[in-house]
């Protein structure tokens, strides 16, 4: 698939980190998405039809997703973001990187990036 929408820098809150202070005190991650998924079909119709990714949407329940995460690595978080996003968006691959800034001194920050596709589903399996 060639088409792909990006969002670059939306950024939430969270409790993130393995040292005692990290899980006191909310710090701002900064995550950046390529998303595989049909243009197209929003294109043809100049609209938000059934079928499209709403970016709106998706944002707001990635924020929320992070807002209320009280994870200890960022691995484990842009794992679940990802998961998240194939789950319940018309999303066939998303890239993601999920960055932490001030996590290491003399850093501008850390990030993970990672690429996951849609899994085709067993024969048989219940989709549920």
């Amino acid at each position: 698939m060639a088409d792909q929408i990006v969002i670059r820098g939306l950024k939430a809150d969270c409790i993130i980190g393995l040292a005692d202070w990290e899980r006191m005190v909310r710090q701002t991650v900064s995550l950046d998405l390529w998303l595989d998924c049909q243009v197209a079909l929003a294109a043809q119709h100049d609209a938000l039809v059934e079928g499209a990714l709403n970016t709106r949407s998706l944002s707001k329940r990635l924020q929320a997703f992070i807002a209320e995460s009280e994870l200890q690595l960022i691995e484990t978080l842009a794992e679940r973001l990802a998961a998240l996003i194939l789950r319940e968006f018309p999303v066939q691959r998303v890239r993601l990187q999920l960055a932490k800034p001030g996590a290491l001194r003399g850093a501008e920050s850390v990030a993970v990036r990672i690429t996951r596709p849609r899994q085709a589903p067993v024969k048989g399996q219940d989709l549920r």
